[in-house]
């Protein structure tokens, strides 16, 4: 058996090596890579069907690479390993994980017996391992009242990204007036905006407080914004291709 660990940090790298070990003495090989590049390498190369991955890396965080090795083989299972619970990573992997794929959440501050406990399971007998305070996410992220619709988590990113409502109008398929009332009520959802408080609009720049709140709650981080960026540099292209 091979598992293949991406993690950039050597300590976590090393202690990962040694879980790995210790939960799975049916694997005669470890592969090391430091990043999400060099691990889609390692993956390709090696056929590996069993990865432990970091979330937050440089240059190719650990969604993409997911997204990578499961395009090329949707078989793999994949246990994500990392110091945070975002809303924002929760929604990430959602949107890339093949139907009925093996797959964990495990948070960094996980007991080392919580650790073996989740490779076993994931890796041998091909369960869903997802941390509580992950799942609790999950379930919230799901729920369109108390959490965000994915529509709306889409118009959310596209203000972060800085674009207009026409611009996200175009990108969305959606008339302008649909984009104005979904930030309505991404407005409300946030906080940043009630229909009674008259005074908000002169109180703050909306966009501006709603993409600042998203950060702070931990709806929108580095690796959204990263993956998000990207993808719209790709629809810029085909956009203008379109304009042309």
């Amino acid at each position: 058996m091979k598992v293949l660990i991406v993690e950039d940090d050597p300590l976590h790298r090393a202690y990962l090596g040694e879980a790995v070990r210790a939960a799975l003495p049916e694997c005669d090989t470890v592969l090391e890579a430091a990043d999400g590049l060099a691990g889609e390498r390692l993956a390709r190369e090696h056929t590996s069907e069993r990865v432990v991955l970091d979330l937050q890396m440089s240059p190719r965080n650990g969604i993409e690479a997911a997204r990578t090795i499961w395009r090329e083989r949707p078989e793999t299972r994949i246990l994500f390993w990392s110091n945070y619970a975002d809303e924002a990573n929760v929604r990430g992997i959602s949107r890339i994980v093949p139907a009925g794929a093996a797959y964990g959440y495990v948070l960094k501050s996980a007991s080392d017996e919580r650790l073996r406990l989740a490779l076993r399971s994931i890796f041998i007998e091909d369960q869903c391992v997802i941390d509580r305070e992950v799942r609790g996410l999950q379930q919230k992220s799901a729920g369109a009242v108390s959490g965000f619709t994915d529509s709306e988590y889409e118009v959310l990113i596209d203000i972060a990204l800085g674009l207009t409502d026409r611009t996200i109008a175009r990108r969305r398929n959606l008339s302008l007036r649909s984009v104005q009332n979904r930030l309505q009520q991404l407005y409300e959802k946030l906080g940043v905006y009630q229909p009674n408080d008259g005074d908000a609009e002169a109180r703050f720049n909306l966009r501006s407080r709603a993409v600042t709140v998203s950060l702070l709650r931990k709806l929108v981080n580095h690796t959204a914004l990263e993956r998000a960026e990207m993808d719209l540099a790709r629809w810029l292209e085909r956009d203008g291709h379109t304009q042309k």
